[in-house]
């Protein structure tokens, strides 16, 4: 490797190391913010959480590189224009792609790292983080009472305490309702004027010592009616209430009943299921397709026609019935006019809905060598940019990278959309967004290969004035001669 390439290459790795880590915690921050309200308040352990952050995080793999790309990029080149590393390069008789060959097959192998993280390794963290969201999402708060409020996560009872104690943890003037059995409401009360809580060795009970208490209990003596009921009072120094933390621990689900969503598939595995999906919506259109046939007598497959004789004309039979015969066969028509109606508009939902299913699997096949591709793409906008612009830092580079990142995001979400309504096929649809950055790159990279000053406020006013002169009147060579 030749010094120059190894100069570019150390100026370049740093960067990227940087702002590829920076993206990743913003986009991480964002999916916390995002579950907070589901986190919180549940007692779940540090080593669950930080499980958690790291399938989100390497979930944002994918879409943290192209940025990560761009900036460093744009950084970069921008780097070595603003401390006049560039120049001298460039008036060696270097060109600027000489200049770029060592980022540019850094950059195509971050592609294929993308490429196949996006096809291996993130349907697997996709699994996992979502089996594990799925089970902290519906985990119950954990076991923590506030003073004046009624805390009911433990199923079956209500409890609620007066004043606690945070240094020694008495609870004054505990109240609670027992509700465990079925329908019978709140059977029994019981209120202590002091308590305290312990957890057992296993784990999975919470004992609660009361002190100085009383209980009511009414029951329903054996063969009385249901308003006739005896009430039980009575009176404890000490008692412990034996409650079940089970529900409150995490229990994990089976990761198999997430397995075939699209987001945890590779692209062979997708390319599959879309093809058995597809088979099974066409034998589901060939089965409705049958069955409305058959709903009318004209398209029937086989008619039985009950009664001797021959069938007869439909004017000819409807003129043989009585009024209310008639009027019979017109309501059992209507009827069957209006039920057919309705398995139509049903036909339609379902069919639109296996459709759109079909077309996510389409959406994910095509989002893993996209992304990938825009980390080719971003490159030759970000490296030409930071030649041309020849700032460094996290400024104005800073600007650039986000108005390019939120053009390929926003019309990269807007297309999606559009293919998932079946308005815009798969492809081209989910390639617009980079085949709009691309003729931007094609171009930046054409002005700087050229030395063009496209940033440079002082060229452009001179190509203002040169227009202007065109319009001006010319002045005469010679001087008027006096008489």
């Amino acid at each position: 490797m030749k010094r120059l390439h190894r100069l570019v290459l150390s100026a370049y790795v740093g960067p990227l190391v940087v702002t590829f880590v920076i993206v990743l915690f913003i986009l991480s921050m964002q999916f916390l913010w995002k579950y907070v309200d589901d986190l919180m308040g549940k007692g779940l352990p540090w080593y669950t959480l930080t499980e958690l952050m790291i399938y989100a995080t390497a979930s944002f793999v994918p879409l943290a590189l192209p940025l990560a790309v761009l900036l460093s990029s744009i950084m970069t080149l921008g780097g070595l224009g603003e401390n006049s590393e560039l120049t001298p390069m460039r008036s060696a008789g270097l060109h600027l792609f000489r200049i770029l060959l060592p980022l540019l097959l850094l950059v195509v192998a971050l592609s294929g790292f993308s490429f196949f993280f996006s096809n291996n390794i993130l349907p697997i963290a996709n699994l996992k983080m979502q089996s594990l969201l799925w089970d902290v999402t519906r985990k119950k708060p954990a076991m923590n009472l506030q003073p004046g409020v009624f805390y009911n996560g433990i199923d079956g009872l209500s409890i609620r305490v007066r004043n606690k104690d945070q240094e020694s943890g008495t609870l004054e003037d505990v109240l609670i309702y027992d509700h465990r059995d079925p329908f019978q409401g709140n059977r029994t009360v019981v209120r202590a004027r002091t308590g305290s809580m312990q957890r057992s060795t296993d784990g999975n009970s919470l004992l609660l010592t009361l002190h100085d208490g009383h209980f009511y209990d009414a029951r329903d003596p054996a063969g009385k009616p249901r308003h006739d009921q005896a009430l039980v009072h009575g009176t404890f120094e000490t008692d412990v209430v034996r409650m079940d933390l089970s529900g409150l621990g995490l229990n994990r689900t089976d990761e198999d009943l997430f397995k075939d969503h699209y987001k945890m598939l590779t692209i062979g595995q997708l390319a599959k299921q879309e093809d058995t999906l597809r088979i099974k919506l066409a034998l589901r259109i060939n089965g409705q397709q049958h069955h409305l046939r058959n709903t009318s007598w004209i398209t029937r497959d086989s008619v039985t026609v009950s009664g001797p004789g021959e069938a007869q004309d439909q004017a000819v039979y409807l003129a043989t019935l009585g009024p209310e015969d008639r009027a019979s066969v017109y309501d059992q028509a209507i009827a069957m006019a209006r039920s057919t109606l309705q398995y139509l508009e049903r036909t339609v939902t379902e069919r639109s809905a296996a459709r759109e299913q079909i077309t996510r699997f389409q959406v994910e096949w095509h989002r893993k060598p996209m992304l990938a591709f825009a980390c080719i793409i971003f490159f030759f906008i970000g490296a030409p940019l930071g030649a041309i612009i020849r700032k460094g830092g996290m400024g104005l580079p800073t600007v650039f990278a986000i108005v390019f990142f939120l053009i390929f995001h926003i019309v990269s979400f807007s297309t999606e959309k559009l293919v998932i309504s079946d308005k815009l096929g798969p492809w081209p649809g989910m390639w617009v967004s980079s085949l709009v950055l691309l003729p931007i790159g094609l171009f930046l990279t054409w002005k700087a290969t050229t030395d063009s000053p496209l940033f440079d406020r002082d060229a452009y006013y001179r190509g203002w004035v040169r227009f202007t002169a065109r319009w001006r009147p010319a002045h005469n060579a010679d001087p008027p001669t006096v008489p």
